[in-house]
């Protein structure tokens, strides 16, 4: 089999080693064949750098174990070549079941051109996907609390969901902070609703008849707190991906005539799939790569399965959320497929 790499190296990653198998071949076709087991602590990644150096390998591979892979590839990437690999795409093979032999295997993959590279963004957008993947985490945490809040309404006989659309509105905080202030007259509690909702007292006198006891107030108090902790924090990462997504521009403006797209979606495309589209021969295999794609399982001339793979759960999520936006615009294929 021809030999594509013929310095290379295959990484076996865990939590706490790194086991190492190079792979040099010989003018004569022989291969010299080495191993070493290094710790994942920095100092030592850095000796596993200069091992790498000494014999001069240049390409490197690793399986995408967890997060464990990062600190390594971060430290290797610098001057080389670094094929992270799926573990989907690693078929397994019988006898090979220690870390010695795993890494053996993939430095063997590599060296016939075997592997095929996950994509992986240059750094700036690495850092710009960290921090669009962790607003969307405080989106979800505040989401939950908002959740907390509204079964803690329940749980004191409080209907104030039922009849106003946002409960921490303008309306429903002043209710809330009253209720924190032991008010417990519906009457007086309704009378602070703000714009359209006055068009609601009494409805909202009886939504708001119940019967609040200090733990319910107690409860309340946490939950709006970090409520207010959480969107605080929304703001200050907002500042910081406005700020590193400015030498993206271009990229951002062409994601504007997109319609639906507004501006947080824009930063978690450009996060996602970064700027660069060599990366991707074609929008079919961008589609596939971000899951959005029909699934082909074919055997016999019978289709078996058509799920979609889960594919990038970030892009994916913005994408179905733009499909279901345009699919209720006017005028578009969307609209026009759904409404027949």
């Amino acid at each position: 089999m021809q030999v594509i790499h013929p310095r290379c190296a295959g990484l076996d990653v865990h939590q706490k080693t790194v086991v190492v198998t190079s792979m040099i071949t010989q003018q004569d076709g022989t291969v010299q064949r080495e191993r070493q087991t290094f710790s994942t602590m920095t100092t030592d990644l850095l000796v596993l750098d200069d091992w790498l150096r000494q014999r001069q390998i240049e390409v490197i591979a690793l399986e995408s174990t967890g997060i464990y892979w990062r600190p390594v590839f971060t430290i290797l990437e610098e001057g080389r070549t670094v094929i992270l690999v799926n573990a989907r795409h690693m078929k397994a093979v019988p006898g090979r079941k220690t870390d010695i032999k795993d890494s053996e295997w993939i430095a063997d993959l590599l060296r016939h051109g075997l592997l095929q590279a996950s994509f992986i963004p240059p750094e700036p957008i690495r850092e710009l996907r960290e921090l669009t993947r962790y607003r969307k985490t405080l989106i979800q945490e505040r989401a939950d609390e908002v959740n907390r809040l509204q079964k803690v309404l329940e749980m004191a006989n409080l209907k104030l969901a039922a009849v106003a659309t946002n409960v921490l509105g303008k309306s429903g905080r002043a209710m809330l902070e009253a209720i924190l202030g032991e008010q417990q007259d519906p009457q007086i509690l309704a009378e602070l609703a703000r714009g359209r909702l006055r068009s609601k007292l009494p409805a909202l006198q009886q939504a708001l008849e119940g019967r609040v006891q200090p733990y319910h107030r107690f409860l309340i108090t946490r939950i709006l707190a970090h409520i207010d902790f959480l969107e605080q924090s929304l703001i200050v990462l907002q500042r910081e991906i406005e700020e590193r997504i400015v030498p993206y521009a271009e990229a951002v403006e062409l994601l504007k005539g997109i319609a639906p797209l507004q501006e947080k979606a824009i930063a978690t495309v450009v996060s996602e799939i970064g700027v660069d589209m060599d990366r991707f021969p074609s929008d079919k295999h961008l589609a596939s790569w971000a899951g959005v794609c029909p699934g082909n399982h074919e055997s016999a001339g019978k289709r078996l399965s058509g799920k979609t793979t889960p594919g990038n759960p970030y892009l994916r999520a913005v994408l179905c959320e733009l499909a279901w936006v345009v699919a209720h615009m006017k005028d578009t294929y969307l609209s026009a497929f759904y409404c027949l």
